[in-house]
């Protein structure tokens, strides 16, 4: 089956500045998709922006937004009202993990900023974005959830839970647009290295560790089967896919070099007791 050409199409992507968000906004650029990309550091997201539309001869929008913020992003979207920009797809890609400590232990601010970031701001975005969709009928939203939204995991409690929240999310949406040509779709990662591990444990040799003695995704592997959800034909509705690095068995099992058999999903523990 031939991939449907959405090229002069517009994609809003979420968390643009790196990794997935950025692999996203460059596997689109590619297909000729104009873009209009937003996170918290604009100085990448001009950057980024000035590189792909030279590249690829399209339009680029680079928008400074924060999701948590509610009247930024309603802002953002009558700016993109009273401009005459429509959106096609939007990738609700922004997200992030804080810590890996047993409830017991944790910070409650950073269960407040995962709450807010990987729940509010994807409900925020999404509820801005639906008027322009519904209005012709037509586009397609994809939400990047986690393998984490699949399972559970020893210290993963809030963070799980906002990715099961995604799940959720997802499929109700499904059903709210039941008679709709709207797709809906998540997208869940397995083991991918990014700066979200690095933001996680706010160490970057702990991060690179979690890494070693296996090969983890990457940001354009994720990317990439974003554009494969992207480039159904119009009848097609991708509902999830999970896509694991081939060394990861499940959320907890990785088999790294070196080991006896399988070996757990050993997350380097943060807590105050560390």
């Amino acid at each position: 089956m031939k991939n449907t050409n959405i090229k002069g199409q517009t994609a809003f992507i979420t968390g643009a500045s790196s990794g997935i968000g950025k692999a996203c906004a460059e596997q689109f650029a590619a297909l000729g998709v104009n873009l209009i990309i937003t996170a918290r550091r604009l100085e990448r997201l001009n950057q980024l922006a000035e590189e792909l539309s030279l590249q690829h001869s399209i339009t680029v929008t680079p928008i400074q937004l924060d999701v948590r913020n509610l009247e930024q992003v309603d802002a953002a979207f009558e700016q993109l009202k009273q401009d005459h920009r429509d959106i096609d797809i939007l990738v609700n890609n922004a997200g992030l993990a804080l810590s890996t400590d047993k409830m017991q232990d944790a910070k409650v601010n950073n269960w407040e900023t995962m709450i807010d970031t990987n729940i509010k701001g994807l409900l925020y975005v999404t509820k801005a974005a639906l008027p322009f969709m519904i209005k012709k009928n037509r586009g397609h939203i994809i939400n990047m959830g986690s393998i984490a939204g699949h399972g559970y995991y020893t210290a993963g409690n809030v963070y799980c839970a906002t990715k099961h929240a995604v799940k959720a999310i997802t499929q109700s949406l499904r059903l709210d647009l039941f008679g709709t040509a709207i797709r809906v779709t998540e997208v869940a990662p397995g083991a991918v290295e990014t700066e979200f591990s690095e933001v996680r444990w706010d160490d970057k040799e702990k991060a690179k560790k979690f890494y070693q003695d296996f090969q983890p995704l990457v940001a354009g592997d994720i990317a990439d089967a974003v554009i494969y959800c992207a480039t159904r034909p119009p009848h097609v509705n991708v509902s999830e896919i999970i896509v694991y690095p081939q060394a990861q068995a499940s959320l907890t099992d990785i088999y790294r070099s070196g080991a006896t058999g399988k070996k757990l999903f050993d997350l380097p523990n943060t807590s105050k007791n560390d």
